[in-house]
């Protein structure tokens, strides 16, 4: 773990309970990048919406009290949803990903936690073996955070694209259907030490030779690395060290082991 080896349980569990000691969480809020045009005044801007459709949708989003903008705009029936995914990548300058997903087949792309594809609404599309590049498809909007955590967790470098929520739920639900989920997920975890603990025991249950770490939204990701065999993902709901109970959405780049 982090270019050190241990060669027992016990000093494995105290090396990371000094790590998420050394935590410095960064607040997902900050951590997304801020758009100086809100989606309602894009679409007003290109004449694709009026501003009483937009005050309609923003005072319907007010009462309800939850939802995307875009979501709004797109129930109501002021916006397709191409016209929202569009818009939104232009906020985040990137490109729509404008073929169809149809059935991703599991067998070529690396298994991220099934989890956290549904958390941050993101599928891998292709992987280019030759340049080592992993294209992910957002449909919310791009997390840097958790392309950095792919990034440090896969060795791969990563590129973004947005598709309609619609064909990423699809994509989802057919990556669900074909590949067998063999993520062990733990819930309701109440300190660091208990953390350690879990992550201690299951790399000597798999015969792990290595562990990687990241932390993605509110969920720890942890991979379990063995020789000759598929890794082992673990996805923890791993307590914040300052005791603050707010999400978080990354460990500092110093806490997450580089690939070997």
């Amino acid at each position: 773990m982090q270019g050190l080896r241990y060669c027992r349980t016990e000093c494995l569990e105290l090396a990371l309970i000094e790590v998420f000691g050394r935590a410095r969480p960064v607040p997902r809020h900050a951590a997304i990048a801020s758009h100086r045009i809100p989606l309602g005044l894009l679409l007003l801007s290109r004449g694709q919406l009026t501003a009483e459709q937009l005050r309609t949708a923003l005072e319907a989003q007010r009462a309800a009290g939850r939802g995307k903008i875009g979501a709004w705009l797109e129930e109501l029936g002021f916006a397709t949803e191409r016209e929202i995914t569009a818009a939104l990548a232009r906020q985040w300058s990137c490109p729509v990903l404008k073929v169809d997903l149809g059935e991703i087949g599991a067998s070529h792309f690396p298994a991220i936690p099934a989890l956290l594809l549904e958390s941050f609404q993101m599928i891998p599309v292709d992987l280019v073996m030759a340049t080592g590049t992993l294209l992910v498809a957002f449909s919310e909007g791009i997390d840097y955070t958790a392309l950095y955590a792919i990034e440090q967790m896969l060795g791969y470098h990563t590129e973004s694209c947005l598709v309609s929520s619609g064909s990423l739920q699809k994509s989802l639900q057919a990556l669900a259907r074909r590949r067998v989920s063999k993520d062990v997920i733990l819930d309701g975890l109440e300190d660091a030490a208990e953390c350690a603990r879990i992550i201690g025991s299951y790399t000597a249950k798999v015969h792990a030779e290595e562990i990687r770490m990241a932390r993605c939204g509110k969920h720890l990701w942890v991979r379990l690395e063995r020789l000759g065999h598929d890794a082992v993902n673990l996805v923890l709901s791993a307590p914040d060290p300052s005791g603050d109970s707010q999400d978080h959405s990354s460990f500092s780049p110093a806490l997450v082991p580089a690939p070997l």
